[in-house]
């Protein structure tokens, strides 16, 4: 039976300290982004607004040009749900094929996908940008997604291998028996078992697409579907110091994908504990 004792107190306080501690970032974030323009300059960080100004958010939100949020917002979202539907789609069935095959290419496969990991992608960004551009797929929201697709995929099926190998094959033995085809046991039995590991590809993909800055530079510049991370770039660019516009943009951008963390956490908690279970 548990007895709320004296190191129990001790251990709550020290959790509790250690939550703010990590909260008090966010605290500045909101804090300066409701301040004016000279409350900011003449108040300290830890002061709180003395009246909420939300003129900053709605500088944010009506932005213009390069700078336009908003649109970037929205290119942002499309891209990475995008991304995530087509590493979740490609990834789990490799990994299914890589885990379940006993030929020996499937072991150099799966160790082929592991260098291709740890290799920089920056490395082919010349020749991959030259073979996108005589393919069509620059300027274009679906082009980048073919990209981070692509890009994506050797950490998508490397997470989905390791679940699968920790996954036994009776259910699927069992739905054999029972006169179901391999994509059945795929798509009804395996797939939903694994939602765990999908939980742990789409955060892991989305957090990446959602922040990559420099392939949507390169391959979206100049035109009108550039990301969120560009369009701070060029809004940012034009504050120098103004804390307050820039710390509004950043709560900006951290919101959806906040939201996705929030929405798909039992999942990726399942998945680094290695559950199984839904």
């Amino acid at each position: 039976m548990f007895r709320y004792t004296k190191l129990s107190l001790l251990r709550e306080i020290g959790l509790w300290a250690l939550a703010l501690i990590f909260l008090s970032p966010f605290y500045f974030l909101i804090t300066t982004a409701l301040k004016s323009d000279g409350e900011s300059y003449t108040t300290s960080p830890l002061a709180p607004p003395s009246s909420p100004d939300f003129s900053n958010f709605e500088a944010v939100l009506t932005a213009q040009g390069n700078s336009n949020v908003v649109l970037g917002l929205v290119n942002s979202i499309v891209i990475t749900a995008g991304s995530i539907v087509g590493l979740v789609l490609l990834g789990s069935i490799t990994g299914y094929v890589i885990s379940r095959s006993t030929r020996r290419w499937s072991k150099a496969a799966y160790y082929l996908f592991l260098v291709a990991i740890i290799l920089p992608g920056q490395l082919g960004a010349v020749p991959l940008y030259m073979g996108a551009r005589a393919v069509g797929l620059t300027g274009s929201a679906w082009g980048l997604i073919v990209l981070y697709t692509g890009m994506l995929l050797p950490l998508a099926i490397f997470l989905y291998a390791g679940f699968f190998r920790g996954l036994g094959i009776e259910y699927e033995e069992a739905a054999t028996i029972d006169g179901a085809s391999r994509t059945q046991i795929f798509s009804r039995i395996v797939l939903p078992m694994m939602a765990p590991a999908t939980g742990t590809v789409a955060i892991f993909a989305g957090l990446i697409v959602w922040n990559d800055f420099f392939t949507s530079l390169i391959f979206l510049g100049g035109s009108a579907n550039q990301t969120l991370p560009v369009a701070m770039y060029y809004f940012i660019g034009s504050l120098v110091s103004k804390w307050n516009s820039i710390f509004a943009i950043v709560i900006v951008s951290m919101i959806p994908i906040l939201a996705f963390y929030l929405f798909a956490q039992k999942k990726f908690i399942q998945g680094f504990a290695g559950g199984l279970k839904g």
